[in-house]
């Protein structure tokens, strides 16, 4: 592994686990208090972003964008269910 990488992973692991108290809240409560049309667009844009990194062979974002991509698409499921 690079060095570049190992920056790459930390950054991921940073960035994936500032979503993890959001959906653990949300999933508690069952409420999301994050603006519908964010979270859509959010949901959107880190899926395009996953299919994107497989094409380019990058993993490091395929894994990013995954996770942002199923932590949010938690929160957009909630958010729909209720209300």
């Amino acid at each position: 592994m690079s060095g570049g990488e190992i920056i790459g992973l930390i950054g991921m692991l940073l960035l994936v686990s500032s979503w993890v108290p959001q959906t653990i809240e949300t999933i508690k409560t069952k409420y999301c208090p994050l603006n519908f049309r964010f979270i859509l667009i959010y949901v959107t844009a880190s899926t395009l972003l996953t299919i994107y990194s497989y094409i380019i062979g990058d993993w490091i974002f395929l894994i990013l964008n995954a996770l942002a991509a199923f932590q949010s698409a938690v929160n957009l499921y909630v958010k729909i269910r209720y209300g």
